[in-house]
């Protein structure tokens, strides 16, 4: 019954492998380049995040349209319809005239109005929306980098999984032979129903290993679906990491100090928050704005004849405005500014901790799984040849069916213990190069087009609206603000 048990579990395993197997039968191997080029283009986090960016984008239009002119047109028609009682003298007895009168008007009035200085005001906002889009950026490349290593472990644990359904099949079909060879001996007389029932539990145990390593593996598949969008199908070895990853410890920090995306972004929030005071400061400062007005209006005033009046009127004025008193809500306004700056430049220290934490854990992690590498392999050397001394001493009665068994389980640990290294070896890599800011696409794949979220800013920016006197007006706005600075572009570590 057992055996009628395990070739029955064996049965569904191998169907359910081979169902695993079917979408890639005979095809070319799918590689990690081949899965992170689909996620690329279409996991919707990362296409979310860039949607996200493009929307960032537009508060730079927005800020910019306050150096440009705004131009408005007003138009209105009315009619008046009077009734009031006549003012002339009647004799005795009579009653007052009722007297109707009706006027026509319209009129339509055109403005434009050119900001010439606003003490600073929209060249702060234009900084500041400058250096949001600058530290969207930084963010947009953190999604991807936490994207890619999320394919990256999709990828790594459905072989980890393959490998360990693999090894559990084995188990089974060795402790399958191992019960047959016992029930055999018995019937010779040259083993007892101990043995028989160690090699039945052990059997038993393995087909409960092997049911949930295709759990596990199906999971993996799921999990690798939902993150790069197909289901996987032969998986080739993934492509080593170590030509991308620093050669030291220090020149991991010192790719971290330069290249990690969110001790970047902070940067960018800080000098965001510090062009947010320049705005603030500068509505206490006078504006100058240029205003041109062209003027039509008519009516019959008292003609019969409706709208037979009319005039035009022009004007051009240069309009300063200064500010003098608002109940203290500017300077208010400016302490919340300086507040909010001081906590961005508290955000880029506890950054830099952060990064610096995330690379010490990476590096410590991974040199110690590369050692953990090599004592796996020298194990799994070392069980397979104690594994086939003990099965040959059992052949000629110089080993018991419980040494044979034990070994094998010690044989099938050590492959296992195997497989999950080189996994979280492979796995701390990718986070180790992610923490230094090196988890690019365009190291990982070559068939990807790459995203490049200037594309879509370079052209909002110069968006119909745009005008060509702008230039000088900002010039002229940005006298005493801080301009932005741009970070150097991201390097190999």
């Amino acid at each position: 019954m057992a055996s009628a048990m395990s070739r029955g579990v064996c049965g569904v395993a191998m169907t359910a492998l081979g169902w695993v197997l079917a979408a890639g039968g005979a095809a070319k191997a799918e590689t990690l380049a081949d899965a992170i080029a689909a996620a690329y283009h279409t996991n919707p986090i990362l296409q979310g995040a860039r949607a996200t960016q493009r929307a960032v984008d537009e508060t730079y239009v927005q800020a910019q349209a306050g150096y440009r002119p705004t131009v408005t047109v007003r138009a209105d028609v009315a009619t008046d319809r009077n009734n009031y009682l006549s003012s002339v003298t009647l004799a005795p007895g009579e009653n007052p005239a009722i007297i109707k009168g009706d006027t026509q008007t319209s009129g339509a009035t055109l403005t434009i109005t050119q900001p010439i200085y606003t003490g600073g005001r929209v060249a702060g906002a234009v900084n500041a929306a400058e250096a949001g889009v600058l530290a969207g950026r930084e963010q947009l490349r953190s999604t991807e980098q936490t994207v890619l290593d999320n394919v990256i472990q999709a990828y790594v644990d459905v072989r980890r999984d393959e490998e360990s359904l693999r090894i559990a099949q084995d188990n089974v079909a060795l402790l399958q032979s191992q019960l047959g060879e016992s029930n055999a001996k018995f019937e010779l007389g040259q083993a007892t129903r101990i043995d028989i029932a160690q090699s039945d539990a052990r059997l038993a145990d393995a087909q409960a290993s092997l049911a949930m390593a295709q759990a596990a593996l199906d999971a993996s598949r799921a999990l690798y679906v939902s993150v790069v969008g197909q289901s996987p199908t032969r998986l080739a070895e993934p492509p080593s990491l170590n030509g991308l990853l620093p050669i030291s410890v220090d020149q991991a920090f010192f790719a971290a100090e330069h290249n990690n995306p969110q001790l970047r972004r902070s940067n960018y929030a800080e000098q965001a928050s510090a062009a947010r005071v320049a705005e603030a400061r500068a509505q206490s400062r006078p504006t100058v704005s240029l205003q041109a007005n062209l003027g039509y209006s008519g009516g019959n005033y008292g003609s019969a004849t409706p709208f037979a009046n009319y005039s035009h009127d022009m004007s051009v004025a240069a309009v300063v405005a200064v500010p003098l008193f608002n109940g203290g809500l500017t300077l208010s306004q400016v302490r919340q500014a300086l507040e909010n700056n001081a906590v961005d430049r508290i955000g880029i220290e506890a950054a830099r901790r952060q990064a610096v934490l995330t690379v010490a854990k990476a590096w410590s992690q991974l040199t110690g799984l590369r050692v953990g590498v090599g004592a796996r392999e020298r194990q799994v050397v070392a069980a397979d040849l104690a594994f086939q001394g003990v099965r040959e001493g059992a052949l000629v009665g110089m080993r018991s069916t419980l040494d044979v068994l034990i070994a094998e389980q010690e044989r099938s640990n050590a492959q296992l213990a195997l497989a999950n290294a080189k996994h979280d070896e492979y796995l701390a890599a990718a986070t180790l190069l992610a923490a230094v800011g090196g988890l690019r696409v365009e190291d990982l794949t070559r068939t990807a087009p790459i995203y490049d979220p200037k594309t879509n800013f370079d052209h909002v920016r110069h968006a119909w609206g745009w005008t060509p006197w702008e230039p000088a007006v900002a010039a002229v706005d940005h006298v005493g603000v801080p301009a932005i600075i741009e970070l150097p572009p991201v390097a190999r570590p």
